[in-house]
């Protein structure tokens, strides 16, 4: 499993109540965020959030597409395409 990684395309909701994912849109997985969109805490967030779900560390989530929008790619590293969403779906 060293080589997989996922590709995920994550839209977000910042300044939420609580962190958690609500569902899908679009093919897109939605996840409010309660962090704000300032300093890049939001990215961090989402990031520590999408680590702690899937099993892996933090360093092996990476935004690579959409830093500063709310519609996102995400890469993680040590977990399938499959196995990342069922993680974050809880399916």
């Amino acid at each position: 499993m060293a080589g997989d990684h996922a590709l995920l395309d994550v839209r977000v909701q910042p300044r939420a109540k609580r962190t958690e994912v609500v569902g899908e849109r679009g093919g897109a997985i939605v996840v409010r965020l309660a962090a704000p969109p300032v300093d890049g805490k939001a990215n961090a967030a989402l990031c520590a959030f999408v680590a702690a779900r899937a099993g892996v560390p933090k360093r092996a989530v990476e935004i690579v597409r959409g830093a500063s929008a709310r519609d996102k790619t995400v890469r993680v590293d040590g977990v399938s395409a499959t196995a990342l969403r069922a993680a974050l779906l809880g399916s």
